[in-house]
């Protein structure tokens, strides 16, 4: 698969080979939605909690006697049917990941590449790097490359002027080729790659 190299300027900067293992594959939205529910759980804080009847603070002791009351048998107010009693089976402190093949989680990253290059989302970049931080030069730059909603993914180290001037942008992220995660590729609209991020993605698949 070849696609043309801009600038971001938007000038053509000659053409890169994508390999088909990565790029070419027919999606499969079950492997997607797998990963995409795995990271999603991973990210979830689980520090949610009710306090149960052991725990509240309300006395222990018996409301009243057993018998001849002509009540229900009760006896600490701590029970869950009492203003302010404990919660019955309410949410505990836990971890809410779970496992996920690590072969899979890699074919899901390239069904996520393979998604966005069917599609004609995929932008191939020379360079990520902006002489100076300034966000108003670098949105009309997005704009003639027809980026309003997009992953930017440079190589092991994105120039800083580059990230300071894309971080004020509304629905533009900016990640290091480690970074890269199928959640992200596909909550955006445009997947752009730089050169170093296409050789570091095929160098790691290989």
């Amino acid at each position: 698969m070849d696609l043309t190299v801009k600038t971001l300027e938007g000038k053509d900067a000659g053409k890169v080979s994508l390999k088909e293992e990565i790029f070419g594959l027919e999606p499969r939205e079950d492997i997607l939605a797998r990963m995409v529910r795995y990271q999603l759980a991973k990210k979830r804080q689980g520090s949610h909690k009710t306090k149960g009847r052991s725990e509240v603070a309300l006395t222990g002791a018996k409301m009243y006697k057993q018998k001849g009351t002509g009540n229900a048998r009760h006896h600490a107010k701590r029970a869950p049917q009492f203003r302010g009693g404990g919660r019955a089976h309410g949410p505990v402190v836990r971890d809410h990941s779970h496992d996920l093949p690590k072969k899979l989680r890699a074919l899901a990253l390239k069904h996520a590449l393979s998604t966005k290059a069917k599609a004609e989302n995929l932008i191939i970049v020379d360079d990520l790097v902006t002489a100076e931080a300034k966000t108003k030069a670098l949105t009309a730059q997005f704009s003639g490359l027809g980026l309003e909603n997009a992953l930017i993914v440079g190589g092991s180290e994105v120039d800083s002027n580059f990230k300071l001037a894309a971080r004020n942008i509304p629905n533009i992220d900016v990640l290091p080729v480690q970074g890269i995660n199928v959640y992200d590729i596909l909550r955006r609209g445009k997947l752009v790659l730089s050169k170093s991020a296409v050789e570091a993605l095929e160098e790691r698949f290989k």
